[in-house]
């Protein structure tokens, strides 16, 4: 059943405009189609007038996104109720701020540049010839002329007016109204490029990232405007986007971790019969690769996806937010898919298209560590080894360091007979009863699982959305980059560790390279000195599932984080939750909108003074090559 909208009358407009005085958000539909969405009180509104397509374009959502919109249809009777709605929102922001900024958007399909592609973006902004707010258009020129689609820059003209409206449609506020309300407006035509003028085609991609950038520039110009011309100081550009969360951001969240949280993607694709598998490898002298057999599957992948992909993403109007969902279920979208081809061919190519290639920059680091670094270090070997139950214990001392902050904090550490090492899915440290644990990397485990994976599922789980402790899409890269870099920064990465991680680098080059088990087995122990055992566990964690290549990430991701560190980077915002290094910019985007909490946990080693002297160290650009140097002995 339809949900009755009652027309714009004056007694909506007082409700709106009492709401607004109060500093209350308001969201209303309004007649044929279309909304009021007001965040907050701000010194702005984002105007677009225009049809309900019957198509998927949805040219609208070009100010969707933004924390102050009025979208609304531009059939002519209900246009007097539209311009009264925006004329007393002026008013009643104009008594708040001192003045108050209209910015009304359109679309054009005329090619009057014939020079034009089709696809390139372009603006022509139409303000008054004379305004107080003309120095600041320049920046806005600026922003948008920053845009790229499909790498076009955009094309940008700013043309004199005293009609600012789209063609056909009565002014929102005149030149003599604007003076009188004590208020500005300018209009921004935009070349409608997501939408084949012939053949009606829609390309949902263009308009998506047209409005991802459009919205980054709006709010450039908000900020110039905002500081020049009114009262409000916002701290940051980024802080005049959205603060609230509409329902379908929540309901989107909640399902898909739904989805995510029905099956461990590592723990179906990680062999149970580990020990059993060696032995036999050794009865048949290292020449038969072993079968490997693996937990039976939770769930139906084909059925799951179609779950999965009737979570309605695209009514998401928030840009940034649209894009982490719509990467997260893309990402899952592949991971069920490599659960369907496990102990296939099939399945190797779904872990590329997961985890990447081996790139030869990263493949000569690695052969480079291997050559470099001797097989026979005494780093480990020489002192005595922990059994699993012992490191349990510390690792549930650091938990307890944890709690201080976090009481509510419920994530547990269990030994369990079917786990081979050390994992941490969804928040649990698991540590495989087998588990021998060098006294040398006992600190070094601690901050690499605990420290880092399961802290960071602690911090996810304090933020409002699910999908920061479940893992944003690419999260396991800089989330293995941490652990490492954790392992150095407590003097525990040592020189058979680095090794390892190297090893695995060149053995899944050589699996995306046609090696088989045995090559790969046998290149580890007769070329890179590694023991026999060490290199089939190295092996089978690259020919799991059919072939994985997510063991290179360990190396990668430190690479990565050195690079970032080199750069400026800052640590604390990365245990925000499971993130990639590509997501920081919306983290620091929705932690200026209010949007994300402070973070509750950092590590215990970022507390100690040789840490920072460490970290200065990386940013003065230290090799990977010497971080083992200092490790204990």
């Amino acid at each position: 059943m339809k949900r009755e909208v009652k027309p714009v009358s004056d007694r909506f407009i007082r409700t709106v405009c009492k709401r607004l005085s109060e500093n209350k958000r308001v969201r209303r539909s309004l007649p044929e189609w279309g909304r009021i969405h007001i965040d907050r009180q701000l010194p702005f509104l984002c105007v677009y007038r225009g049809p309900n397509v019957p198509d998927n374009s949805q040219p609208e959502r070009l100010v969707m996104g933004e924390a102050s919109y009025l979208a609304a249809t531009r059939h002519r009777k209900h246009q007097r109720q539209i311009i009264n709605l925006a004329k007393n929102i002026a008013q009643t922001f104009k008594e708040i701020f001192g003045t108050f900024l209209i910015v009304e958007v359109w679309y054009t399909n005329d090619k009057t540049d014939n020079h034009l592609p089709y696809s390139q973006p372009a603006f022509k902004i139409i303000s008054p010839a004379k305004s107080a707010i003309l120095p600041t258009i320049e920046i806005l020129e600026k922003a948008l002329k920053k845009i790229k689609i499909r790498k076009a820059s955009a094309e940008v003209e700013r043309i004199a007016s005293s009609k600012i409206a789209p063609k056909g449609l009565p002014p929102l506020l005149t030149a003599p109204e604007a003076r009188q309300l004590g208020c500005h407006i300018i209009g921004i035509e935009v070349q409608h490029i997501f939408k084949d003028p012939e053949s009606g085609e829609v390309f949902p991609l263009i308009r998506r990232e047209l409005q991802r950038r459009f919205s980054r520039a709006l709010k450039f110009y908000f900020f110039e405007f905002t500081n020049k011309h009114t009262v409000y100081r916002p701290q940051h550009y980024l802080s005049l986007g959205r603060w609230s969360m509409v329902k379908a951001v929540w309901e989107v969240d909640k399902q898909l971790a739904e989805i995510s949280n029905r099956f461990d993607f590592l723990l179906q694709v990680t062999p149970i019969n580990t020990d059993a598998a060696w032995t036999a490898f050794q009865r048949n002298r290292f020449e038969k690769k072993p079968e490997f057999v693996y937990r039976p599957l939770p769930i139906d992948p084909v059925l799951t996806k179609r779950r999965l992909f009737h979570v309605p993403v695209e009514r998401i109007e928030d840009p940034s937010l649209a894009q982490l969902f719509r990467e997260q279920q893309l990402e899952l979208d592949r991971k069920l898919t490599l659960l369907f081809d496990r102990g296939t061919q099939r399945f190797m190519y779904g872990s590329l298209q997961l985890y990447g290639e081996v790139h030869d920059s990263l493949l000569n680091l690695a052969t480079e560590l291997l050559e470099k670094l001797s097989p026979h270090s005494r780093d480990e070997s020489s002192g005595k080894t922990v059994d699993a139950k012992s490191f349990a214990a510390r690792a549930r001392d650091e938990l307890h360091y944890f709690q201080k902050a976090l009481p509510e904090s419920s994530t547990r550490i269990d030994v369990r007979d079917d786990i081979n090492g050390l994992m941490v899915p969804q928040g649990n440290l698991l540590i495989g009863t087998r588990t021998k644990i060098p006294q040398s990397r006992i600190e070094a485990l601690i901050q690499h699982e605990v420290g880092t994976h399961v802290l960071t599922y602690l911090n996810g789980k304090a933020q409002p959305f699910r999908q920061l402790f479940i893992g944003l899409a690419g999260y396991d890269e800089l989330q293995e980059g941490l652990a490492v870099l954790a392992e150095y920064l407590v003097d525990g990465l040592t020189r058979p560790r680095m090794r390892l991680l190297a090893a695995r680098v060149v053995a899944a080059h050589a699996l995306t390279s046609g090696a088989s088990f045995v090559d790969v087995f046998h290149d580890l122990n007769k070329n890179y000195g590694f023991e026999r055992r060490t290199a089939f566990s190295i092996t089978m964690r690259i020919f799991r599932g059919g072939g994985l290549t997510k063991d290179a990430v360990y190396l990668r991701g430190l690479v990565q984080l050195l690079e970032y560190l080199k750069n400026g980077g800052t640590l604390e915002p990365l245990f925000v939750g499971k993130i990639a290094i590509n997501h920081i910019p919306i983290i620091k985007e929705l932690q200026w909108r209010k949007v994300l909490h402070p973070i509750p946990l950092i590590p215990r080693y970022l507390h100690d003074p040789q840490t920072l002297q460490k970290l200065n160290g990386l940013r003065n650009g230290q090799s990977i090559l010497n971080l083992t140097k200092r490790s204990k002995k």
